[in-house]
């Protein structure tokens, strides 16, 4: 059942009216007092309506996404709004969304755009003027918008159920494609600054670290270190020399960094003792030539990392796969990517004609390099979607947090995913086992996905004690992801370890088909050979029964991690 307002005004005005009336089960004979509620206004009501619904658990269903006051902050204000979080509406509403000078908030779907501003009453949507009963506002340092305004410009129905203390928004449009014909992130203001790798072999590092500043455009401006990432990772190769997105993933994903740039300038030489001043916590892998996934990535997170294979040594090379007058690239053939660039943008009505090759249609990927800004448009150009190589290799960092998120992590895998392991089925059971620093309370798991649709469920053994307590963890997480990558799953709820005991994280992972469905580390080739087994203790199970040790069976350690708080 959904009302109005007035209506709940009402019901509870009729509420606290027979409440006063009725007393221990009896009815309570009729006095002359003064009511000085009756006397009240909105302004006064208001507030006490608000307490009342945010006294109890309020929710708010969102497509099938599900949000409450006691997990991520909603609440009802003092004009009868149902304030959401700035940071829920991206992946609820399936839009872009960005914020500016930490005063003005964009939100973009279609070829539509909304904004809002902190503190003003009234909002601009298509250029068209909206009066408001709330801002955006700040609560606990955190941006808050109306969600009845969100939902009815982007196309969303609202109702509340006052039964359930509830709002649901769902989507009445019709459209289910958020992106426009072109984009590109220099337009607005996300586009980090054109890098020179020089002649090191380190584009992999320029462009990961790129696609991540993009990522925290345009609130914060950061420029992280290549030469870092380059050398202080854990492979056996330095990176020096040529890297890929897995390697960037694994450094980054470990807290190994970034670090800044003016921390550990780009001069071939590393610095030791520097900490990560952001903490990774998701990088999604986009499924390959899926172009309208790396669009949309693009569009609602910032620059996706990819490759190419380039016939291009330098910012002054010559190449008949290029079109140095439009700034147009497109290699057709067999060789694999040597090239990372970042993909800042769109336009599926590029001309295949500016190209040096015949092509089948127009369209290209709007991409950044690291050869200086004497290349191409100041550093960026053109790379058609028939480009044999573009968009097969792709990962956009989907959430960047601050390094107090989280006092530790336990993990062994340093190098993070470099194979796959499983009983040639889709499902398959991991755990890692690590001893507790001290008291702590476990609050997330993390683990790479290594296919498209995986569903996980996570427990915790607080007191591992041997292989068969392994099938006695606590449930602390379920859920699927639509993409490949890695993960950072919270808790439902915290789950508290002692200091020396030994606790496990069992991980259960179901990758339609898949046959090798958990992530694991091991020595694959000369950049992993150093891999070290001893700093882990991790066990697989066809069907979480009966387990083996995977460092002895496998000369693998899993890729499960585990982050805790302490206590």
């Amino acid at each position: 059942m959904r009302y109005s307002k007035i209506y709940i005004i009402f019901v509870l005005v009729l509420a606290g009216a027979l409440a006063g009336k009725f007393y221990n089960g009896k009815w309570m004979r009729a006095e002359i007092e003064e009511f000085r509620g009756a006397a009240l206004d909105t302004a006064d009501w208001n507030p006490l309506i608000a307490d009342s619904v945010n006294e109890r658990r309020l929710s708010a269903v969102i497509g099938n996404r599900v949000y409450t006051n006691e997990k991520d902050g909603i609440y009802m204000d003092d004009n009868l709004n149902v304030m959401i979080p700035v940071s829920i509406i991206r992946d609820s509403y399936n839009c872009s969304v960005h914020l500016y000078e930490s005063k003005e908030l964009l939100i973009e779907k279609y070829d539509n755009s909304l904004k809002l501003e902190v503190d003003s009453r009234t909002a601009k949507y298509n250029n068209k003027e909206l009066n408001l009963l709330s801002p955006m506002t700040i609560r606990d340092g955190q941006y808050y918008v109306p969600m009845e305004l969100i939902s009815g410009e982007l196309g969303y129905s609202y109702g509340w159920d006052i039964v359930e203390n509830a709002v649901t928004a769902a989507n009445t449009s019709g459209e289910t494609n958020i992106l426009p014909a072109s984009y590109d992130l220099r337009k607005r203001g996300r586009n980090t600054a054109v890098k020179n790798q020089g002649s090191r072999g380190t584009c992999w590092a320029f462009a990961a670290l790129s696609a991540l500043e993009t990522s925290l455009l345009p609130q914060e401006n950061l420029e992280f270190s290549p030469d870092h990432m380059s050398l202080k990772n854990s492979f056996a190769s330095n990176g020096d020399n040529g890297g890929q997105y897995t390697m960037s993933m694994a450094y980054l994903t470990s807290w190994q960094g970034p670090v800044l740039e003016e921390d550990d300038p780009y001069d071939g030489k590393a610095v030791d003792g520097l900490k990560a001043v952001k903490h990774v916590q998701e990088a999604q892998v986009i499924e390959s030539k899926n172009l309208d996934k790396i669009k949309e990535a693009v569009f609602k997170y910032g620059g996706v990392q990819s490759a190419i294979y380039s016939t291009l040594r330098n910012a002054k090379s010559q190449s008949s796969f290029y079109n140095s007058v439009t700034n147009a690239y497109c290699y057709v053939g067999q060789e694999k990517p040597n090239h990372d660039v970042v993909i800042i943008g769109w336009d599926d009505n590029y001309s295949k004609d500016n190209f040096a090759v015949g092509l089948e249609g127009d369209g290209a990927f709007i991409c950044q390099n690291s050869w200086g800004e004497e290349f191409g448009d100041d550093g960026v150009f053109y790379v058609s979607y028939y480009d044999t190589n573009i968009g097969v290799h792709n990962v956009v960092y989907t959430d960047i947090q601050e390094v107090d998120n989280y006092d530790n992590i336990y993990q062994s895998d340093l190098c993070g995913w470099v194979g796959h392991l499983g009983y040639n089925r889709a499902s398959a059971y991991g755990a890692n086992v690590y001893t507790a620093k001290g008291d702590e309370t476990v609050k997330a798991a993390g683990f790479y996905a290594t296919g498209k649709n995986t569903e996980y469920e996570i427990y915790v053994v607080p007191e591992f004690d041997g292989e068969d307590s392994l099938n006695k963890g606590q449930k602390a997480a379920s859920g699927k992801v639509e993409n490949a990558g890695y993960y950072t799953i919270d808790f439902d709820r915290p789950i508290h370890i002692a200091g020396g005991d030994k606790f496990a994280i069992v991980l259960k992972i179901t990758t339609p088909d898949s046959e090798h469905p958990l992530a694991i580390e091991y020595a694959a080739d000369e950049s992993t050979w150093n891999v070290e087994l001893d700093d882990g203790e991790g066990y697989i199970s066809p069907q979480g029964k009966e387990w083996e040790r995977v460092e002895e069976t496998q000369n693998a350690n899993l890729c499960i991690k585990a982050y805790t708080i302490e206590r």
